[in-house]
């Protein structure tokens, strides 16, 4: 048995293990949480490297599959959920035993959406990866603005799943299959009385995913639920919600679709373009740091989006390799936000004097914004030039340069951020910041990456080796 397929099987029973250990030791399920998912994404990484081949497992009603672009998204899911637990680790939040198995179970959805070889696999990871999403925006009982967020995210959430479900059966009337090899096969041997089905189910599967991946028009849910979910929730649900559906779109478009290319490459510049204007537009105006993220995430969206309008090998690298660099920017940013969130309020006016307070934390938070906002040399630049390239390889110029105009409107609103800290005086009605020793070694580590990975060319070359 390949050991991929072990790392899986551990994968999948970690969650039971750690609600199984929280009846007895909730800090000994704390421990093992992020041990494990630590240990298990350097084994994936490990056995990547040595260049272990792929590995299937076929069950009576369940095709099981392992392959390379699969084993980098089992690694992002894990990083992204040991960096949400840590942060997790400063707040007192009720049932973590069940707080962490529930973050867990989201991952094991991934996993499921890029270990899927039919249409109902693929559609049971991601809700299983959607789900447990709605609970966890919901977690502090006693926070109205989290129960109206998670009550937001179900109603429009559900709306999303009928959608998606809907576009997949429309995809199964027309290949009359569930299997990927018989949609592919359909698809490159339609005709045009069949192509309308064909556009229909696209269309509407693309408008389901494009709701978790709060693409425009589908992102109005994304401002609520972000200031309404506990900042390590939604530090998590900007970055592992955004891989799954990444994956999802991925697997489809490279996969099963793949004759569809330049309809895709037509739809994604469209929806691209939108998705990152609009992100920007409405990060202009915002006052509160959780809200402002939000609509940074919406950009952000669009941008990762572009990696998807390459030819396959570039883009599914690209857009790879932008999402690892944005979990680590992300992750440093609601880190420095629950800092500041601990004894003040999350605005932009808390920020004030912060540079004269701890120097450190303003460096770290303009390091966390000059990479979101793609300066060099940080790894936000390299990402976005990654995913311009994928779409430059193309000849889709138009996208490229309309994204680096909207990168130079951005930079506007993220020097808001760092005008805040470095610029603005300091208020004597403000709190003092309180650090813990985890919280310093955590926001270390993520500058540290954000800054490395900016100049170290081996990641990239690890990804684009992997990537389909």
């Amino acid at each position: 048995m390949s050991p991929f397929i072990i790392l899986d099987c551990a994968f999948i029973l970690l969650p039971f293990l750690i609600l199984a250990l929280g009846l007895f030791s909730q800090r000994s399920c704390i421990v093992l949480a992020n041990v494990s998912s630590a240990a298990l994404a350097l084994l994936y990484l490990g056995f990547s490297i040595c260049g272990m081949e792929d590995a299937s497992l076929n069950a009576s009603l369940l095709t099981w599959h392992v392959n390379s672009f699969g084993i980098l998204i089992r690694e992002l899911l894990l990083i992204s959920f040991f960096f949400a637990s840590v942060l997790s680790s400063g707040y007192n939040l009720r049932s973590r035993p069940e707080f962490l198995a529930a973050m867990l179970f989201v991952a094991v959805g991934g996993m499921l959406v890029v270990s899927a070889e039919e249409l109902i696999s693929l559609f049971i990871g991601l809700e299983l990866a959607t789900m447990p999403m709605y609970f966890l925006v919901s977690w502090s009982k006693l926070s109205s603005k989290g129960s109206e967020a998670a009550l937001k995210y179900v109603l429009m959430g559900s709306i999303a799943t009928a959608v998606l479900l809907f576009g997949m059966s429309y995809l199964y009337g027309f290949a009359e299959s569930l299997s990927y090899s018989d949609i592919s096969y359909a698809v490159h041997n339609t005709s045009s009385v069949d192509l309308n089905l064909l556009l229909i189910g696209v269309f509407f599967i693309v408008a389901g995913v494009g709701f978790k991946l709060t693409l425009f028009p589908f992102h109005t849910w994304a401002p609520d639920v972000y200031e309404g979910a506990p900042t390590p929730v939604t530090a998590y649900l900007s970055v592992t919600s955004k891989a799954v559906s990444l994956a999802f779109l991925g697997v489809l478009v490279y996969g099963p679709l793949a004759d569809m290319g330049l309809i895709f490459q037509l739809v994604f510049s469209g929806l691209a373009m939108a998705t990152i204007f609009i992100g920007n537009l409405g990060a202009l105006k915002q006052s509160r740091l959780r809200r402002f993220m939000a609509y940074s995430s919406i950009a952000q969206a669009g941008y990762i989006l572009i990696g998807l309008c390459g030819e396959v090998r570039l883009g599914a690298s690209s857009f790879v390799y932008y999402l690892f660099l944005y979990a680590f920017s992300n992750y440093l940013m609601f880190f420095l936000i629950g800092i500041i969130g601990k004894t003040r309020d999350e605005s932009f006016d808390s920020l004030r004097g912060l540079s004269k307070e701890s120097p450190l934390l303003a460096v770290l938070f303009a390091i966390a914004a000059f990479s979101l906002a793609g300066i060099p040399p940080l790894a936000g630049f390299i990402g976005k030039w990654m995913v311009f390239a994928s779409a430059a390889s193309v000849g889709n110029y138009a996208l490229v340069g309309f994204a680096a105009i909207n990168s130079v409107i951005a930079l506007y609103y993220y020097l808001q951020v760092i005008k805040a800290a470095w610029v603005s005086d300091g208020g004597e009605d403000l709190s003092p910041l309180r650090v813990s020793m985890g919280q310093k070694i955590a926001i270390a580590f993520l500058g540290f990456a954000v800054l490395f990975f900016g100049i170290a060319p081996w990641l990239h070359s690890y990804i684009y080796s992997l990537a389909f």
